[in-house]
């Protein structure tokens, strides 16, 4: 499962965990605090907002090149580009700051943040070792605009496989299909494939040509069989394979140059 629907709102996994494990943080925090009055929920809230900071940070630094063009990308989150490390030093950081600093609230803070950090952790990885097994490529036939039947494998011819789900009215997928067409005449030794979600071949024709994009390996999905199989609930959606077939990454959301340079070093 990629994400969660939540009425109107799509949310990765990653995401969901992430806000679960700060819920879980906040709930020991308010019981453990409880009998000397002790509020914490502020000082938690200041941790979660620095770790997030820093993981951006810390992403940005590693991607800078793809930055340089325009510097307003680095506040647009969007892409998802966060650095998991710098975002655990960074709220490890602030938590021993504010445990020296405030001896009064050393039992509950520190209760509350290694539940949350247990929680995130442990529930990624047993959900990370769960679909291990269950993330080879889909193995059922999509169409070619000009009507041909033809698979993953097929389209791959044994090499690492990009796959982005999209559709033409998604706002977000086109805006990432330039970084993605850049990104097909940049790493030949990289399959790119793009597989339509629920149109019509003449509706994706279309949609090229109004853009002017020459785009390869472009299929078509009417019934959305492709989401289903891979558990993504929403577009655009980008799954990574090595050349032997196993999903090495997943990106659900809009695609920068940095987040797109981050999935492919997966391979």
């Amino acid at each position: 499962m990629l994400s969660v629907n939540l009425g109107p709102l799509s949310l990765s996994l990653a995401h969901l965990l992430l806000i679960s494990a700060f819920a879980i943080a906040l709930i020991v925090g308010a019981i453990s605090g409880r009998k000397q009055s002790i509020p914490i929920a502020g000082t938690l809230s200041d941790i979660f907002l620095a770790s997030m900071v820093a993981a951006r940070i810390g992403f940005v630094i590693q991607y800078f090149e793809h930055y340089q063009e325009n510097l307003w990308d680095i506040i647009d989150i969007r892409d998802g580009g966060f650095h998991v490390i710098a975002g655990l030093i960074g709220a490890l950081a602030l938590t021993v700051w504010k445990l020296w600093r405030h001896p009064a609230i050393r039992r509950p803070l520190s209760l509350a943040v290694t539940s949350g950090l247990i929680t995130w952790g442990s529930i990624s990885l047993l959900t990370a070792l769960i679909e291990t097994s269950s993330r080879g490529l889909p193995e059922a036939s999509f169409t070619l605009l000009d009507g041909t039947p033809v698979t993953l494998a097929e389209v791959a011819q044994d090499k690492p496989i990009v796959v982005n789900l999209w559709a033409s009215w998604c706002p977000p997928c086109i805006r990432e299909m330039p970084v993605l067409e850049k990104a097909q005449q940049d790493n030949p030794d990289i399959t790119f494939v793009y597989v339509n979600q629920g149109e019509q071949p003449e509706t994706v024709t279309h949609f090229m040509s109004q853009h002017n994009l020459s785009l390869q390996n472009v299929l078509t999905d009417t019934s959305a069989r492709l989401g289903r199989i891979t558990g993504s609930q929403a577009l655009p959606t980008t799954l990574f394979y090595d050349a032997s077939g196993q999903q090495v990454n997943a990106h659900l959301g809009e695609l920068s140059k940095a987040s797109l340079a981050h999935n492919l070093r997966s391979f």
